[in-house]
């Protein structure tokens, strides 16, 4: 069967995008390297104290990787989960076009229409422009049959965390302790709650499966989009980017659950990350106005590319998700908020993420004794 899409495309594009940027020195990736195998075990231990979350997957493994490898790493991601669904496909006389189709919700619908080499093309220059802002990320797309030894990984992208530590000064054990305490938090999140992969996993597959592209929909749509922004009309859909615009009613209402659950995972992070072992990373307040800073003043091209690819609505993710869980917490403290974690129908939905009442209220009507 031929390949249905192009990864060596899509790696070939994104090194270009990112550049060929590497350690100047060997002794910084031995350096680093040292550091996050020791912090990584530091900031997990750190995070269930904070959290009470614990690991049912053992402890974490640390990776130091280049942008390349960060690239490498999240497009063999993309297989392990595009794979199920390209199967399906197989025998299919227009299996190209349907699976550039199917993995609309994960790259940008327009390629849909196009083809596997502009959806690798697509795929290529978002990792490509990330690979160099990432600072890390921890591997949750994991399939327990395959080459466990490869997955499960928390990753940390050398280079891109140097380059921080230079240009602002920042103590770097003590930065470098902060983001593992970032990542570890995700891995607690998705290792120590037994549903919350599998729920996150199936809210991927039910995108996948609602896709039925109707390309003189796709032509309406970017129609009334044009005519949108020539008569001064806002369209909230166009917040999302454009995977959210051109998305079918079945697909909005999935991400919206999707956007409520990534918003509460990536506030409850924020929020570990300055809490967590806080009187051993006095930089930390700095630290965080930096990065807060970093993600919102971007300008020119970079401002457009968020803008496309829907990054600012991520970035406002971080604000509503650290709002839920103050909200909550001020309403019924830490164990109120943990209720969050005792199953998918405990997850709040995006408005509740924003307006926490709305939660509290619903949590009490199917629990009367909180």
């Amino acid at each position: 069967m031929a390949s249905e899409v192009d990864w060596d495309l899509a790696r070939r594009v994104a090194a270009r995008v990112s550049g060929r940027e590497q350690f100047s020195r060997i002794e910084q990736l031995a350096s680093l390297e040292a550091d996050f195998s020791e912090l990584t075990v530091q900031a997990e231990e750190l995070v269930a104290e904070e959290t009470g979350l614990i690991s049912l997957a053992g402890p974490a493994k640390a990776k130091v990787t280049s942008r390349e490898g960060w690239v490498d790493a999240n497009l063999a991601a993309f297989d392990r989960l595009l794979r199920p669904l390209l199967s399906k496909f197989e025998d299919e006389e227009a299996e190209k076009g349907r699976i550039s189709q199917a993995i609309a919700p994960i790259l940008e619908p327009i390629s849909a229409a196009v083809g596997p080499k502009v959806a690798a093309t697509e795929m290529g220059a978002l990792l490509g422009w990330m690979s160099g802002r990432v600072l890390g990320q921890y591997d949750l797309l994991v399939i327990e049959e395959e080459k466990p030894e490869d997955q499960d990984w928390v990753y940390y992208v050398g280079q891109n965390i140097l380059n921080l530590e230079r240009r602002y000064g920042f103590p770097s054990r003590e930065f470098r302790l902060w983001i593992a305490i970032h990542e570890c938090t995700h891995r607690a999140q998705f290792t120590a709650v037994p549903w919350l992969r599998p729920y996150f996993l199936s809210l991927v597959n039910e995108l996948m499966d609602a896709v039925d592209p109707d390309p003189k929909q796709l032509i309406e749509t970017i129609r009334q989009t044009v005519m949108d922004k020539k008569n001064g009309v806002v369209n909230d859909n166009a917040a999302g980017g454009l995977s959210n615009l051109f998305a079918s009613p079945e697909q909005k209402e999935t991400l919206a659950k999707m956007t409520g659950l990534m918003s509460l995972l990536e506030g409850h992070g924020d929020i570990t990350m300055d809490r967590a072992g806080k009187d051993l990373i006095p930089s930390q307040p700095r630290f965080s106005r930096v990065l807060s800073a970093r993600r919102r003043n971007a300008s020119g091209p970079t401002k457009f590319f968020q803008k496309m690819i829907g990054m600012e609505a991520k970035l406002a993710q971080y604000e509503e998700g650290e709002g839920f869980v103050k909200g909550v917490e001020a309403a019924g403290g830490p164990e109120l908020f943990a209720m969050v974690w005792e199953g998918p129908e405990m997850l709040p939905n995006i408005a509740e993420v924003r307006e926490p009442k709305l939660w509290i209220e619903r949590v009490g009507d199917l629990t009367p004794s909180v």
